[in-house]
């Protein structure tokens, strides 16, 4: 079966990056949803763990739910699907959510600096103050995200102020209503490295942690090491002679004898159509014809193929990005770690 290798000392070595870089690893949240980017939800959790962090962000309360033993706080993105639980933090995405919660759940509200994805409007922060109080919900953390950290230009700076504007504005509002402190926070993996620190309470990475990070060619890249590896086992071979093509509506045509075999991915395990013909492995063997469901043919006969150990590169071939590389690998793969 096509499987997936994760390297332990990569996945440290990245860590250590990133706790000098914030000042510690208590600062660091380790973002794990979408099955943590496709490396497995539990696999990176327990390695998490491992290390020491203790803090973690997903997507929905089941995520959640299965690394709660893992993590001291656990910040949920996008569900407001209550389950009982001190370590989960709820994101209140719009004002809408704060009635959606009961009495005394943690919750962070998010706001819009600029993204106009998900968050309140800066206009509404006195309103949501208000009506959070009236709720008697139990106010944590006020957070934002950036749109363009990777990129140079001038977005970076006039957001981190729009943040550090209404950072001022909720604080003296959060006084009016409680006592405990409020954690604001707003950086990624490429906010991080743009700021080279992190002076709010806490940093949220998730590509920077798996190792492929990416950033314009002008803006300074650390030393990361991608953790995550794929392998597939090959089904069979066979000699191909001149002008005998391969797989669907034979898009590659053999112009002298070789071998070539067939191995057991495609796209239904997110090896992803669209990589083929340009893709080739890290040993540089070309892919053959179009990638169907389960199938995919090489220019080899080796008996395991490592297709790629760089997502980075799979993402150029297939003229996407790597987060979609990543995210699209089935949770069914199987994942081992080393």
């Amino acid at each position: 079966m096509a499987h997936i290798i994760l390297k332990r000392s990569s996945f440290f070595h990245n860590l250590d990056i990133i706790a000098a870089t914030c000042g510690s690893k208590e600062k660091i949240a380790l973002v794990l949803k979408d099955n943590a980017y496709g490396h497995g939800l539990i696999e990176m959790a327990t390695l998490a763990a491992q290390y020491g962090i203790t803090r973690a962000v997903v997507r929905h309360v089941h995520e959640a739910k299965r690394v709660a033993e893992y993590f001291e706080y656990i910040l949920i993105l996008a569900d407001t699907t209550y389950a009982p639980n001190p370590k989960f933090h709820y994101t209140l995405n719009a004002l809408e959510d704060i009635d959606k919660l009961p009495a005394q759940c943690n919750v962070e509200l998010k706001v819009d600096t600029g993204m106009h994805r998900n968050g309140i409007d800066a206009r509404e922060l006195e309103e949501a103050f208000t009506r959070i109080a009236q709720r008697k919900l139990r106010l944590k953390g006020l957070f934002s995200h950036h749109r363009s950290a990777d990129t140079l230009s001038s977005e970076w700076f006039w957001q981190r102020h729009c943040f550090e504007k209404i950072k001022a504005q909720a604080k003296t509002l959060h006084q009016r209503h409680s006592h405990e402190p409020l954690a604001c926070h707003i950086s990624n993996s490429a906010a991080l490295f743009r700021e080279g620190a992190c002076n709010d309470a806490m940093v949220r990475v998730g590509i920077a942690a798996y190792g492929v990070l990416e950033l314009d060619a002008t803006l300074t890249m650390p030393p990361l090491q991608p953790v995550l590896s794929l392998y597939a086992e090959k089904i069979s071979s066979r000699v191909l002679r001149p002008h005998e093509r391969i797989g669907y509506n034979g898009t590659y045509t053999a112009t002298e004898n070789h071998d070539a075999a067939t191995y057991n991915i495609g796209y239904a395990d997110g090896f992803m159509r669209c990589y083929a013909p340009q893709f080739r492995t890290p040993e540089g063997i070309a892919v053959l014809g179009r990638i169907s469901m389960d199938n995919s043919s090489f220019d080899t006969t080796k008996e395991t193929l490592l297709l790629f150990d760089d997502a980075r590169v799979a993402a150029r071939a297939g003229g996407t990005i790597t987060y979609e590389v990543l995210s699209a690998l089935k949770a069914d793969l199987q994942r081992h770690i080393v």
